[in-house]
Formats: C-alpha cells, sequence, structure tokens
C-alpha cells in the first residue's frame, strides 16, 4: 500500500508539471502522425536508408521541442517585437539585394561571417505578426486608409523577395500578409479589386518581372511534353507516380518511379508523389484530412482567441498552413508550377521546418495562455 501510495503521489506530481507546460494536446496529436507518415515516406524514398531516417527524427524531435518551447511564450511577446523584427527583416532584405550571397543563380543569403540564412524566411513570421499588431490598433473592419497602409507593408518585402528571385517564398510572405486583412474583415470589393488588379498586371510581371526559368515553368504547366525530359521531367514523373498508385496503392516500399530513380527530389519537394504512389488514393485521403484537421484546430484556436491581434495572427498562420499544402500538392500532381514550396512535416530540410514549428508554437501560445492586447471580442 505505501509503495502504491508513492506512485500515485509521483504520477499526480508528473501530470501537474505537465499541464504547467503551455501545449494544446489536440494540435500537438495531429502534428505527430504526419510527422509519422512523413517517416515512413520518407524512409522509402531515401531507399530504405536508416541513416535519413534517424537524421529526419532527430529534426523532427528538435522541431517540436522548439513549437513547445515558442508555445510558453506569452502572445504579447510576439507583437512587442513585430514592428521590431519587420522593419530590420526588410533592412536585410535590401542588404540581400546589394551584397548577398548568391547561390543555385538567386541572391538569397545572407552572410554574417558565423550565420548565413535567408532574411525572407524570417518574414512568414514576421509578416502576419506585423499586420495582426497593425490591424489590432485600428478600428476594424478597417478603413480604406489603413487597407492601404498594409498594402504597402505587405507589398515592399515582396517585391524585394520577388527581385531575389524567390517566386515561392513571396507568394507565401503575401498570402500571410493578406490573410490577416481578409480575417480583420476586409470588404468584398477589397478583394474583387484585388483580384482584378492582380490580373491586370499579370501580363506586366510575364515581360518584365519573370525571369527566364520562372517563364518555363509557367508554360510547362500547360504542356509538360514540350520539354520531358527537361523542364516538364519533374512534373510528368510525378503524375505518373500518382496515377499508378491507383486507390489503394502499389504497398509500402513497392514504388517504381523513386525506387528505379525516375522520380526526382522524393524526399523533399515531391515526396507527396512518393507516397501516392504506395499508399494510393485512400493513402491521401488520410493524409489531407490530417492536414485539414490541423487547419480546423487553427481556425478553432482562431475563433476563441480573447485578444484581436491573437485572432488575426491564429487566422493568418492556420491559413499559411494551407497554403504550403495546396501549393505542394498543386505542383506535384501538375496544375501549379514548380516554386519549391514544401510540404510541411513531410518534405525534408531545415529552414522552412523551423519556420512552420515556431508558427505553431504560436499558435499554441495563443490557445494556452491569455493576453489581452489590443481590442477584445
Amino acid at each position: 500500500m505505501g509503495h502504491s501510495g508513492h506512485w500515485l503521489e509521483g504520477w499526480q506530481r508528473g501530470w501537474a508539471v505537465i499541464r504547467r507546460i503551455h501545449y494544446d494536446p489536440v494540435l500537438l496529436f495531429f502534428l505527430t502522425l504526419i510527422a509519422a507518415i512523413g517517416l515512413i515516406a520518407g524512409y522509402s524514398a531515401s531507399d530504405q536508408s536508416v541513416l535519413w531516417v534517424e537524421k529526419s527524427a532527430f529534426r523532427f524531435a528538435l522541431a517540436f521541442l522548439l513549437m513547445l518551447a515558442v508555445a510558453q511564450i506569452p502572445q504579447r511577446f510576439f507583437f512587442a517585437i513585430a514592428p521590431w523584427l519587420f522593419v530590420a527583416v526588410v533592412l536585410m532584405l535590401v542588404a540581400v539585394d546589394l551584397v548577398g550571397d548568391i547561390g543555385k543563380g538567386a541572391r538569397r543569403w545572407l552572410d554574417l561571417g558565423f550565420i548565413r540564412f535567408q532574411p525572407a524566411e524570417i518574414l512568414k513570421l514576421g509578416m502576419p505578426m506585423m499586420l495582426a499588431w497593425f490591424l489590432s490598433h485600428r478600428p476594424l473592419p478597417p478603413r480604406w486608409f489603413d487597407v492601404l497602409i498594409a498594402l504597402i507593408l505587405v507589398g515592399i518585402p515582396t517585391v524585394l523577395i520577388v527581385m531575389q528571385p524567390d517566386l515561392g517564398t513571396a507568394i507565401l510572405v503575401m498570402m500571410a500578409g493578406l490573410f490577416v486583412l481578409f480575417f480583420a474583415g476586409l470588404s468584398w470589393w477589397y478583394v474583387l479589386g484585388f483580384v482584378l488588379a492582380v490580373s491586370a498586371a499579370a501580363p506586366l510581371m510575364w515581360f518584365f518581372v519573370m525571369h527566364d526559368y520562372q517563364k518555363e515553368r509557367v508554360l510547362t504547366l500547360f504542356n509538360p511534353m514540350a520539354d520531358p525530359l527537361g523542364a516538364g521531367y519533374h512534373t510528368i514523373q510525378s503524375m505518373i507516380a500518382i496515377g499508378s498508385g491507383g486507390v489503394w496503392g502499389k504497398g509500402w516500399l513497392q514504388g517504381t518511379q523513386s525506387h528505379l530513380n525516375f522520380l526526382p527530389e522524393g524526399t523533399t519537394d515531391f515526396i507527396l508523389a512518393v507516397y501516392a504512389e504506395e499508399f494510393g488514393l485512400m493513402g491521401l485521403l488520410l493524409l489531407f484530412g490530417l492536414y485539414l484537421a490541423v487547419i480546423w484546430r487553427g481556425l478553432y484556436i482562431a475563433a476563441y482567441a480573447e485578444s484581436v491581434a491573437g485572432r488575426l495572427l491564429a487566422a493568418a498562420i492556420s491559413m499559411t498552413f494551407l497554403v504550403y499544402v495546396f501549393v505542394n500538392a498543386g505542383m506535384v500532381i501538375g496544375v501549379l508550377p514548380v516554386v519549391g514550396v514544401p510540404l510541411p512535416l513531410m518534405s525534408y530540410g531545415g529552414t522552412a521546418l523551423v519556420t512552420i514549428m515556431i508558427a505553431l508554437g504560436m499558435l499554441m501560445s495563443i490557445q494556452t495562455q491569455r493576453s489581452f492586447l489590443g481590442h477584445e471580442r
């Protein structure tokens, strides 16, 4: 009886410690399942490399710890640093365009001697933080002047990122800011005007902004068979892999496109094609169901956030997560150009994973820690 009492007391103390940790168990559950599927698919895509799985599992473990660490930070801190972070990153983007390091034909990196990084990645977080902070101090729905200032805040860094060039990151940064505007109660007339403006600017972007390789990607989207061994190779092999998987898939480790080295980038941007070939339509439905569960949980957190800034940031993070999934899936199945956007918690890579997990940590902070910044609901 004494041993039972000590065990029960120890269990209660342990549970009390866990309860003091700020985390969202629902969100954590779905993210863990997606990461597990990523390891299973990556093991096959890496030719059954145990070393790859160990490295990926280690990255996931660090990323989850980082997410939980961010969740312990009060959300008011994110908005306190938002304007300073935004200004600092914009200045770093200017520095990148002037003296940045060139890699793979693009000037995207800033080398500070002790670290080399892409400032544009920080704006995937800094942009929604800045817009949420800005709009939370204004009457909502936003007035036309506030909308104009918000669009300027979105436009300046987006243009700087496009100049690098990095179209995929520019799209994610721009959408993160626009989602904040939309959830702030933006009138549908503004949305319609924005769509018309983008449509009107498309020809100008084609002739004066887009680089030759970007134009080639767009043309390949409409006719990948025009260059089946060059620009269209990734798309063609990806569609073959997905189509050959059928409803139930070929079975784990039985995919031919990746194992015979037809499918490039199998562990990174095109891991979804590897997964679809082996697990089929039913596997895709399971995976997309988990992604939708994460997005649903994020929007639920946004709906019940106690501050305007928290609500806007949580909604923007959730919808940006959706953009990651939508763009990656779109380019893998051949309905969107290949722009190098990873699939969250599936594609192998460090920078994007860190960015995504910090954002999800912010979601957990908004859910589990009450902040009374800005206007209350």
